[in-house]
């Protein structure tokens, strides 16, 4: 499920909310992510960069320090990824380095 601005409903079943965006930036949008998403390891690089940036009593959603259009390009990956290992399940992950451009220096 792509993003819905300004939305604060709540997520359907199998799903969770988070805001991407960087502050001062852009304005920052809410994406409806599937809970499978918390098991990639790019989402985990995601989060935890999200954890170093604001610590674990940041209040309210989940927010992601990553540039928007980044962080699509990001879930395309975690989508294709997820594709592929549902078809072969012994592959391994090729690495992190596809969001290193994600997080500022």
């Amino acid at each position: 499920m792509g993003s819905e601005k300004g939305a604060s409903r709540k997520p359907p079943k199998g799903f969770v909310g988070v805001k991407v965006g960087i502050e001062g930036e852009e304005e920052q949008q809410r994406f409806m992510v599937p809970v499978e998403y918390l098991k990639h390891p790019l989402f985990v690089g995601l989060l935890n960069e999200a954890e170093r940036e604001y610590g674990f009593d940041h209040p309210g959603a989940v927010t992601i320090p990553c540039r928007v259009d980044r962080f699509r390009y990001v879930q395309g990956i975690i989508d294709r990824d997820s594709s592929a290992g549902r078809r072969a399940q012994h592959r391994q992950h090729r690495g992190l380095a596809y969001f290193a451009g994600c997080f500022r220096a």
